[in-house]
């Protein structure tokens, strides 16, 4: 019963935050375009049932395993990353079975979220949907190496959040392409990319996200990290670690050519501190970044 309530209690908390996706004036329900919408993303069921494991300790992973073998295609995607030197090294991993032994319920999850969700996305017209997931991917792993040096921050959640931030963006390419199409060429020229997507949309790229994981079935906490990754601190409520996570990762991100470790070194530490960050460890592991392998490749062929 408890818990039934406490369901019902998270449903209305989140409807009421859908009420301010649907701005006075504007002509797009972002609702009644994700529910009306003809081309909407397709996941397999069993990332679908990855998914809802999330905060489930007695989720068996022998059977989601028998479940993905089923599906060759994604399996050898799997496995291909598996075997990449980031998590596989030295160690041959020759079947799903042998990714629980050696890496993990969690990691074996990341994989197969990042190769289902990148086989279920289109390429919308004018939309570079290669360069699109190195850059989710390259943010994700950030957001796991940031997350290590934050307590209590699972950092398959974290990657998980950082792969999926800019989710909303690339579904706006499909809901409303020549639209998104009219909004990415004046962003390239220097406009704020929220501000013409609130004005000619009605919605922006973080509430899409959000709403688009929040059918998916991912946690709360994902769905806070991609709807406040602009602004971690939302007026009146707690401080959003994911998104906290994200912000710092996307800065380091865009700010990685700078070649300016001072630079890096000051974001963490300004924007560490609301994530009780071990400042000290992560900038004195800043170098770690120059050398992250995204393993993109490995999931886009």
């Amino acid at each position: 019963m408890r818990d039934e309530i406490t369901r019902n209690t998270d449903n209305l908390n989140y409807a009421k935050k859908k009420l301010t996706i649907c701005r006075r004036g504007t002509s797009v329900d972002l609702n009644h375009l994700i529910s009306n919408a003809q081309h909407m993303p397709n996941i397999p069921k069993v990332v679908q049932e990855l998914i809802e494991s999330f905060g489930n300790e007695h989720v068996n992973s022998n059977e989601i395993a028998r479940k993905l073998n089923k599906d060759q295609a994604m399996t050898a995607k799997v496995l291909r990353m598996a075997n990449s030197a980031k998590y596989g090294g030295h160690r041959k991993i020759g079947s799903v079975n042998d990714a629980v032994v050696l890496l993990g319920f969690n990691a074996l999850r990341t994989m197969v979220l990042a190769s289902g969700l990148t086989s279920a996305f289109p390429t919308p017209d004018g939309f570079d949907i290669k360069e699109f997931w190195i850059k989710s991917f390259s943010i994700a792993n950030i957001s796991k190496w940031i997350s290590k040096h934050v307590p209590d921050t699972d950092p398959e959640v974290a990657f998980t959040c950082g792969m999926i931030h800019d989710i909303g963006g690339l579904l706006t390419y499909i809901l409303v392409n020549e639209e998104a199409q009219k909004i990415g060429r004046v962003v390239a020229k220097g406009a704020n990319r929220i501000e013409m997507e609130d004005s000619r949309l009605g919605f922006n790229f973080t509430e899409a996200g959000a709403e688009l994981a929040h059918r998916w079935k991912f946690p709360e906490e994902i769905v806070d990290g991609i709807k406040h990754q602009l602004s971690p601190q939302p007026e009146g409520g707690d401080y959003k670690v994911l998104a906290g996570i994200v912000y710092i990762a996307k800065y380091l991100y865009e700010n990685s050519e700078a070649n300016d470790e001072n630079l890096l070194a000051n974001c963490i530490s300004e924007r560490g501190k609301a994530l009780n960050m071990d400042v000290v460890a992560a900038i004195d592991h800043l170098d770690e970044l120059k050398t992250m392998d995204s393993d993109i490749e490995e999931l886009l062929e």
